[in-house]
């Protein structure tokens, strides 16, 4: 490789890196963004609490079912097109949920953002395997989820301000706009591995001596390995207290329950981004340089978030606005940034050449968690009844009762473990 190459290479990296980042922030936004709106968007197509639950989750059910077809578009036909075929579909999804004149084609939108967006993360992960090295993997990771983090910061504050402009539904015009936008800069300057222009792999050289693994060998594999099934249990039900309070029920339960005018809920919610940013290094940090382990993390953060819930469930109404910034924080923290470690952890199960099938085959519980429980706790809020078109205390209750049961699972599951971190 000539240093005038190893140049090219070392600088265009960061402009695929930082469209690609861009493109994260938006799948974010999509996975949270109801959370400011579905008030809203409830009076406005005349929906129950049941099928707005339905409405939220029909974000994650293709989302989750397209993880594993993501690794393998991302092989056979390559990231650069699959990304940008399908944010189109994301774009498509997003103009149908806007202008929606019902609730049945407002699931129909919002299903087809799902299924658009979720064609992002697997495709990034081999990009970025293509255009950095391994030792750099990890940080390029770690700022991606922190981007991630932004995207869901522009899902409370920036979107209760826009759509108090110009309507949730010309608000999510915009954003399906956008979508494609970005969708196109992904067709412009991304391109799958540096060969593409001619130009060699920054990679450090690979073992021809690899093994090679077929793919349901590697799907067999995995899902026989008896420490998979802790960290996708764990996956589900923490996760799923994530996205049900976070990305739908938390800005309902803030404006309902402690009254609070939906710029200032956006504002407690937007603690769940500043905990994701913050927590992703911190937690990592926690991990490799304090523990120097995985497990006692992800315990921790288990247990902090059933700390989170036991709150919420037992002063639902008599949390003061500090500690509504705090939960939200924490929950950012403990029950969302965590994630990366877990991911390191399903990741160090296998040999590398399985990454990706590890990886996207655990990627299906945490959405499919936020499949599940986002239309349970509508369900739980609508059989309570409501009070001047407001769901009850009691409903709220159950609801994060509900959470409750699900943290203490998550806790139950991350003692079982492994420990996956090697220690020089």
């Amino acid at each position: 490789m000539s240093t005038n190459q190893l140049t090219k290479v070392l600088r265009y990296r960061w402009i695929i890196f930082w469209v690609l980042s861009l493109s994260y922030v938006l799948v974010y936004f999509h996975r949270l963004c109801p959370a400011v709106v579905v008030v809203d968007m409830m009076t406005d197509l005349r929906t129950t609490g049941s099928l707005a639950g339905f409405l939220g989750a029909a974000y994650f059910y293709p989302y989750a079912l397209m993880q594993l077809p993501a690794g393998l578009l991302s092989d056979s036909w390559g990231p650069r097109k699959t990304i940008t075929l399908f944010f189109s579909v994301a774009f498509i999804g997003s103009i149908i949920l806007g202008l929606a004149g019902s609730v049945a084609w407002a699931i129909v939108g919002r299903a087809l953002v799902g299924l658009g967006v979720a064609m992002l993360f697997v495709p990034t992960m081999k990009v970025l395997a293509e255009w950095f090295r391994i030792r750099e993997f990890a940080l390029m990771t770690g700022i991606l989820m922190a981007m991630g983090g932004i995207g869901s910061l522009t899902a409370a504050s920036p979107l209760a301000f826009l759509s108090n402009w110009i309507g949730w539904r010309m608000s999510f015009v915009a954003v399906g706009i956008f979508t494609l936008f970005l969708g196109m800069l992904v067709w412009l300057f991304v391109r799958d591995r540096p060969a593409d222009f001619g130009w060699p792999s920054p990679r450090e050289t690979v073992q021809a001596s690899a093994q090679t693994y077929r793919l349901p060998d590697s799907i067999r594999m995995v899902l026989t390995n008896r420490f998979f099934w802790p960290i996708a249990i764990w996956f589900f039900f923490e996760c799923g207290i994530f996205f049900s309070f976070g990305g739908l029920w938390g800005g309902p339960y803030l404006i309902q329950v402690h009254g609070l005018p939906k710029e200032q809920a956006a504002h407690v919610l937007s603690m769940l981004a500043v905990g994701m940013i913050i927590g992703s290094p911190l937690l990592s940090s926690l991990s490799t340089s304090v523990f120097k382990a995985r497990k006692p993390v992800i315990v921790m953060s288990s247990t902090v978030t059933l700390a989170i819930t036991l709150i919420l469930y037992y002063f639902t109404d008599s949390i003061p606005i500090i500690g509504l910034y705090l939960v939200c924080l924490g929950l950012g923290i403990f029950s969302s940034a965590i994630v990366v470690i877990g991911f390191t952890t399903n990741k160090e199960l296998f040999p590398v050449e399985m990454a990706g099938t590890a990886t996207g085959l655990v990627n299906l519980f945490p959405f499919a968690g936020g499949a599940v429980f986002q239309p349970i706790l509508g369900h739980v809020l609508e059989a309570h009844g409501r009070s001047g078109g407001a769901f009850t205390l009691a409903g709220y209750q159950h609801a994060f009762q509900i959470l409750l049961g699900c943290a203490a699972v998550a806790l139950v599951a991350s003692l079982f473990l492994k420990e996956t971190m090697v220690r020089e």
